[in-house]
C-alpha cells in the first residue's frame, strides 16, 4: 500500500516538478537515457514486472474490441478503469524499484506512460456516458500511444517499428 502511495504521488507530481538542476545537468540526464532505451537498463525484476504490465495492457486493449462492437459500454468502462489505474506496477513496486524507475527511465517514457493512462481515463468516462464515437476516438488514441512508445523505446522487441533508413526507397 505504501508503494502504491509513493508511485501515485510520483505520477501526480511529476509534471509539476522541475529537473532541479541547470540546463547542462538536464542535457546530461537526457543524453544518458538516449544511450539506451531506458527500459533495457532496468533491473531484470523490474523489466519482468513491466513485461507483465504490458501483457495485461495488451489483453485489456484486445478485450475492448468485442465489447465495443457489441455495445457493452459497462465492460469497456471497467477495462479502461483498470488500464488507467494499471494492473501490476502500482500494486507490486518496492521503494527501491520506484527509485530505479525515476533514475533510469527517460522523462519522455514517463510522459508517454502518463498520457496513455490519461487516455484510458477518458475512455472510461466516454464509456460510462455511452458515447460510442468518443469510445472509438480514445481507443484509437490509446493504440497510437502504444505504437509511439514502442517506436521510441521498444524497437528491440518490435523491429518493424524501427525508423527506416533514409536511403531506402519505399512506395
Amino acid at each position: 500500500m505504501k508503494n502504491l502511495i509513493y508511485l501515485s504521488l510520483f505520477v501526480i507530481l511529476l509534471p509539476t516538478m522541475s529537473f532541479g538542476g541547470d540546463k547542462h545537468q538536464l542535457e546530461e540526464h537526457e543524453e544518458k537515457h538516449q544511450q539506451s532505451s531506458g527500459v533495457e537498463a532496468l533491473s531484470h525484476e523490474l523489466r519482468e514486472l513491466l513485461s507483465q504490465e504490458m501483457r495485461a495492457l495488451e489483453g485489456g486493449m484486445m478485450s475492448i474490441i468485442p465489447a465495443y462492437i457489441s455495445g457493452n459500454w459497462d465492460e469497456i468502462a471497467t477495462i479502461a478503469g483498470k488500464i488507467q489505474n494499471s494492473y501490476i506496477l502500482k500494486q507490486q513496486l518496492t521503494e527501491e524499484q520506484i527509485k530505479e524507475l525515476k533514475s533510469v527511465l527517460p522523462l519522455e517514457f514517463i510522459a508517454k506512460d502518463q498520457n496513455f493512462h490519461y487516455l484510458a481515463g477518458m475512455l472510461e468516462h466516454a464509456a460510462k456516458n455511452k458515447k460510442s464515437e468518443l469510445i472509438n476516438f480514445y481507443f484509437s488514441e490509446m493504440s497510437e500511444s502504444c505504437v509511439s512508445c514502442h517506436t521510441a523505446f521498444a524497437t528491440h522487441k518490435f523491429p518493424a517499428l524501427a525508423p527506416k533508413e533514409k536511403n531506402e526507397h519505399v512506395h
